[in-house]
């Protein structure tokens, strides 16, 4: 099975966006966090490992679903 999934791009809008990697499985878990600051882009991929992302503080995210901002 691939689970190489899609690819998703944050830009912060401030200092301080904090990205963090959910785990996959039976158990969901933190497994990763980048911090950005304002103009910062992190350019990701959902993999066998990660199946959710949570994005803290202002920034935008764009999939190719569509761009939407966090709460301002």
């Amino acid at each position: 099975m691939n689970s190489q999934g899609d690819y998703f791009i944050v830009k912060a809008k401030a200092n301080g966006v904090n990205v963090i990697g959910l785990t996959r499985g039976n158990d969901t878990r933190f497994h990763h966090t980048e911090k950005l600051d304002k103009g910062e882009v992190l350019i990701a991929q959902f993999t066998e490992h990660t199946s959710a992302v949570k994005v803290r503080g202002k920034a935008t995210i764009m999939t190719r679903y569509g761009v939407m901002d966090t709460e301002e």
